[in-house]
C-alpha cells in the first residue's frame, strides 16, 4: 500500500467527516452514540479546514483517514498555548488500520509544526481508551502531561481527556 499524506480537498470534507464520525462511533468513543453533541463537530470538516489544516491519508483513490493540524492557539484549538501546535480529530477507517496511515498523519503534523515559526511543541488530547493512538504518540516521542488533562464536558466526571506533548 502506498500511503500519500496531503491536504484534504473540499470534495473530501464530507467523506472524511463521515469516516471520522464512524471511527468514533464504531469504537464506542461517543457516550451518547448518534445523539452525542460532539458528533456534528467530528463531521464538520469544512469548519476545521477554515481555521486549520486538514490532512488526509490516501491510497490511490481510497480515503484511509485524516487529522487536523492546528498551528497554534485559536478558535479550534482545545489546549494549545502560544508556541504550541495541536493535533485534533485523528481518525482512520477500520479497514485501513494497522497499515501505518495513523503514524504517517502524525508524522506529517510533526513536520508542519517544525516548519511553523516560533512553534516549539505539539500537544494533543486523547480519550483513555484510544490505546492504538497512544502507542503511535509514544513511539514518536510524545510524553504524557497529566497536569494538562482536562474535561470538555465538566458535568460528566468520567470524561477526562489525557494530554500528550512533543517538544520539537
Amino acid at each position: 500500500m502506498d500511503i500519500l499524506i496531503r491536504r484534504a480537498n473540499p470534495t473530501e470534507y464530507e467523506p472524511l467527516g463521515t469516516l471520522t464520525a464512524h471511527a468514533y462511533l464504531d469504537d464506542g468513543l461517543l457516550d451518547y452514540g448518534e445523539a452525542d453533541p460532539y458528533l456534528p463537530v467530528l463531521k464538520d470538516v469544512a469548519s476545521r479546514a477554515a481555521s486549520a489544516e486538514v490532512l488526509v491519508a490516501v491510497d490511490g483513490d481510497h480515503l484511509l483517514g485524516g487529522v487536523t493540524f492546528v498551528p497554534g492557539p485559536g478558535p479550534i484549538a482545545d489546549i494549545a498555548r502560544p508556541g504550541e501546535a495541536e493535533i485534533r480529530a485523528l481518525a482512520i477507517a477500520r479497514a485501513a488500520r494497522g497499515r501505518g496511515a495513523g503514524e504517517a498523519l502524525v508524522r506529517a503534523c510533526i513536520t508542519r509544526a517544525r516548519a511553523t515559526e516560533a512553534c516549539t511543541t505539539i500537544v494533543l488530547s486523547s480519550q483513555r481508551s484510544m490505546h492504538a493512538a497512544h502507542r503511535i504518540y509514544e513511539r514518536l516521542g510524545f510524553v504524557r502531561t497529566p497536569d494538562r488533562d482536562w474535561n470538555p464536558v465538566p458535568h460528566l466526571d468520567d470524561l477526562t481527556l489525557l494530554t500528550y506533548k512533543l517538544t520539537l
